[in-house]
């Protein structure tokens, strides 16, 4: 209603002025008219403008309520407004810059799906030189191999974090839940990253019954574990540190808590730790660091309905705890 009467306000002005221009006129001529009479056509003229104001605001109340509020109305936003011109247009006008930005939409998205096509192809493509030089590697002893080893290693985690960012757009498309051992997908993420946990000389402990099992994404999870545990193995700080992986439950809840005995985290850094990019005063002093590991743990936890937590105390080291809503015991 306010924003009808804001529209109408220059008319009812218009109104007011001629409602004062008639007595006027009368005056200005010398004809002298009862005041009754002129009080009486005041009153008609008035009750045929707000018939008309209200036959008005009826025809466009459906318009009028959806701009009062635009936000309350975005998912009905393309409803017939009525058949009166000026809804009935206005409709019309939605409707044209619906289907406009649909299709813009719609070539957005065929845009970012090729994109997405490309990567994963060009990361697959990039997976068997590494392995042929890895194989290569592997068949010779001196220290440049090894060198070569750890480079590979790095160009693999690299590849792998290509391919499960641009996986998480269409993350509804690529996860499957199911009965999870917490210790296996420890123990495999730990086999897999053996070569960094041993040339940092950083040992790691698992203290994860046997029986533990929780519903997630194997293949999520482990990815996940392996963004945790290169963080836990790289930030140590030194050779001769342990890592840490025990699982408990509380109630129908598991806490899987990977802690490490590093150089922890400033505590003006704890709470950017899950932004994009952030690396932090601690990341800065290591070249491998991209900021992006935690980033992602939190968003594939977001989209498999768990949750991650981190604490850290600077030179004491760093935990990260992962929370499952429901396990098998």
């Amino acid at each position: 209603m306010k924003l009808f009467l804001k529209v109408q306000l220059p008319l009812l002005l218009f109104y007011a002025v001629q409602m004062l221009l008639v007595p006027l006129l009368y005056w200005l001529t010398g004809e002298r008219r009862p005041l009754s009479i002129v009080l009486y056509g005041s009153a008609l003229s008035a009750a045929v403008l707000a018939v008309y104001l209200g036959f008005r605001y009826l025809r466009h109340q459906r318009l009028y309520i959806k701009l009062n509020d635009p936000e309350a109305f975005l998912d009905s936003a393309f409803e017939p407004l009525g058949d009166a011109p000026l809804p009935e247009a206005f409709g019309k006008l939605l409707e044209a810059y619906g289907r406009h930005y649909r299709d813009r939409l719609g070539e957005e998205a065929r845009r970012v799906d090729s994109h997405i096509t490309f990567m994963n192809r060009w990361v697959h493509q990039m997976k068997t030189p590494l392995s042929i030089i890895q194989l290569t590697a592997d068949e010779l002893d001196d220290a440049a191999a090894d060198s070569i080893r750890e480079e590979v290693d790095r160009l693999r985690k690299g590849l792998e974090m290509v391919l499960y960012t641009s996986r998480l757009d269409r993350f509804e498309d690529d996860f499957s839940i199911m009965p999870v051992s917490l210790r296996k997908a420890v123990s495999e993420t730990v086999a897999e990253n053996r070569r960094l946990f041993i040339r940092r000389g950083v040992k790691a402990e698992i203290r994860i019954s046997e029986e533990l099992k929780v519903y997630t994404d194997a293949k999520w999870l482990r990815f996940m574990l392996a963004q945790i545990l290169t963080n836990a193995v790289n930030y140590s700080g030194g050779s001769g540190k342990t890592v840490t992986a025990a699982a408990f439950h509380q109630g129908r809840k598991v806490i899987l808590e990977i802690r490490d005995e590093g150089i922890g985290i400033a505590p003006e850094d704890l709470k950017r730790v899950f932004n994009p990019y952030f690396t932090g005063e601690r990341g800065r002093e290591y070249r491998e660091s991209t900021g992006m590991g935690l980033y992602l743990v939190r968003e594939i936890c977001k989209r498999l309905g768990h949750r991650v937590e981190l604490s850290s105390q600077p030179g004491e080291g760093t935990s990260v705890r992962l929370i499952f809503d429901s396990g098998i015991f």
